[in-house]
């Protein structure tokens, strides 16, 4: 059996969230077609070095500042390929076409150019997805009271919010939740709901977030825009990947009180159980905006919080 091609992909991204596709030229496979900047990694050759060679021989920039993303294997007529996504988000330079292919600064939800190679589908979805995903709390600091911060949480940009109430008498849960959704849909934000997806469907959440144990119990994706799972092991990782969910949420990283017994896995472990991830994955444990940085340098999309959501 071939082994997989091993390419290096490098998703730019603007700080507006729009994202750098280049159009493949004639002499390439798939000529006309759309992908992201990227190319073969050389033998031997470390794929973040293979990422900064080929952003500079394609778009004459060099990388300043790149993470580690996702990691798709993908199997065209002409060969595998693995290929390993990095968002960069600093270079250095121009841009400019070096190999004559056109380039599009393109927004991951309204894509305009066509046709895209197919392994970006996936990809632009999960583009789609921002830094932060906020756990609500309302058993801790009231309905009332959550629903105040979100408004102001939401006029700061926050778009990915799960409601998770487990102490919620569930006629209750149901009213809190088609409030805050109510509340998150003029400004486009998006609302999974724990576990109960019937409840989603119900009151038109975005989607739904499973544990780990429906996971294991589950044989087909939720029919729902959007499907994410916790997950506490790189087993767990790949029967999400498996259901083709949209995001996971690993942890925990860092001590927590909601689960004071538990011992944190600490960044090294963390990154170590989502490497080669092909969804997304969010850190969840302890975090505080302030672990963003830390938690993209070991391979997540971002940070999931509860307690330090809430704080104004």
């Amino acid at each position: 059996m071939t082994q997989p091609v091993e390419v290096a992909v490098a998703v730019l991204v603007r700080p507006d969230g729009r994202v750098l596709l280049a159009q493949r030229p004639r002499k390439k496979v798939y000529p006309g077609y759309w992908e992201f900047p990227g190319g073969k990694v050389e033998p031997r050759e470390p794929v973040a070095a293979a990422l900064a060679r080929e952003v500079s021989e394609e778009l004459g920039v060099d990388v300043i500042r790149a993470y580690p993303w996702i990691v798709r294997r993908f199997a065209y007529p002409h060969a595998t390929v693995t290929l390993n996504f990095f968002r960069v988000t600093e270079w250095h330079g121009e841009l400019q076409s070096v190999e004559g292919q056109t380039l599009s600064w393109q927004d991951p939800s309204a894509v305009d150019v066509a046709p895209m190679l197919p392994a970006n589908a996936p990809v632009l979805k999960a583009l789609q997805l921002p830094a932060e995903y906020a756990i609500t709390q309302a058993s801790l600091i009231g309905m009332d009271e959550t629903l105040r911060r979100l408004e102001h949480r939401l006029r700061g940009g926050l778009r990915l919010i799960q409601v998770r109430e487990k102490q919620l008498d569930p006629r209750v849960l149901e009213g809190f939740a088609s409030a805050v959704i109510e509340m998150c849909r003029p400004l486009g934000a998006r609302v999974l709901v724990n576990t109960d997806i019937a409840m989603a469907r119900r009151i038109g959440a975005a989607g739904v977030h499973l544990t780990a144990r429906q996971l294991s119990e589950l044989n087909l994706r939720p029919d729902l825009g959007w499907c994410a799972a916790s997950c506490h092991s790189a087993d767990e990782l790949r029967r999400a990947e498996a259901l083709s969910l949209d995001f996971a949420v690993v942890g925990p990283v860092g001590l927590t009180p909601t689960h004071p017994e538990v011992v944190p896995a600490g960044w090294e472990q963390f990154g170590s159980a989502i490497a080669g991830s092909a969804i997304p994955v969010y850190a969840i444990g302890g975090m505080t905006p302030g672990d963003l940085e830390t938690a993209w340098l070991h391979g997540a999309h971002g940070v999931a919080m509860m307690r330090a959501a809430w704080v104004l």
